[in-house]
């Protein structure tokens, strides 16, 4: 796996790593079941702290692009069931308390497409 890290970029690193990973993971170039290199293995890699690498394991993990199995490693999940069944409940949590807000449907779904049209043009 090749990753690299951009000191001079805004984003920062640990951000720079998930992002590729994900990116990876999606496209099939990292497939499913494949280990990743221990936080260790990848920070001396990428000549960063383990924290850093460590921080985004734990965003991959927390979105389901990966799973950690304690001495087997960490793992490339299937992102495409994980990545749309957290989706499908995230949309469903949204929709529950928009209709406890009392919010029309119509605004509750100009609200997602606000939200989406921000989260995507960043």
């Amino acid at each position: 796996m090749q990753l690299s890290v951009d000191h001079d970029s805004a984003t920062p690193p640990y951000e720079q790593i998930r992002a590729r990973i994900a990116e990876l993971a999606r496209s099939g170039d990292l497939p499913a079941g494949l280990k990743l290199p221990t936080v260790r293995a990848l920070a001396e890699e990428l000549g960063l702290a383990a924290n850093t690498v460590a921080r985004a394991y734990r965003e991959l993990e927390a979105d389901g692009v990966v799973e950690t199995h304690g001495r087997r490693g960490t793992l490339v999940a299937a992102v495409g069931d994980a990545a749309h069944r957290l989706a499908a409940a995230a949309a469903t949590e949204y929709a529950d308390r928009a209709r406890r807000l009392g919010l029309p449907r119509a605004d509750a779904l100009a609200a997602v497409q606000t939200a989406l049209g921000i989260a995507y043009d960043a």
